[in-house]
């Protein structure tokens, strides 16, 4: 049947050592392979959702409130903390500056504002 293998037993054996190590090392990495795959798929399962809205804090002591972001805008900085929407909401109609990137405002139903501090940036003229 397959005449290109050797024709003595010893090595064949020695031909049947080497595929059985290959077998063994290729077991392995499917293995380790498999355990990847289902570590990955929990982290993705088990991730925390991302904060519904998120206040940007200014540097230096008590860290002020600088701008509101939706909780997946990209522009939002390192300094951050997550909020619930009433605060959000609060923060808004107190002043804060809203994102011109995500617009928080138009999501929270906060558009018209007398002063439209919420949209302006003070330093600009």
């Amino acid at each position: 049947m397959f005449d290109d293998l050797p024709h003595d037993v010893d090595r064949l054996q020695t031909l049947r050592v080497w595929h059985a190590m290959w077998l063994v090392r290729i077991d392995a990495k499917i293995a380790a392979l498999q355990q990847r795959q289902t570590e990955a798929e929990q982290g993705r399962h088990n991730r925390p959702q991302p904060p519904e809205w998120v206040v940007e804090l200014g540097i230096g002591t008590g860290r002020p409130p600088l701008r509101v972001h939706a909780g997946d805008c990209y522009m939002v900085g390192k300094r951050r903390r997550s909020v619930g929407r009433d605060e959000a909401r609060r923060l808004l109609a107190d002043g804060l500056r809203a994102c011109t990137h995500c617009r928080p405002d138009a999501q929270l139903d906060i558009i018209d504002l007398s002063d439209g501090s919420t949209r302006t940036d003070p330093h600009a003229v």
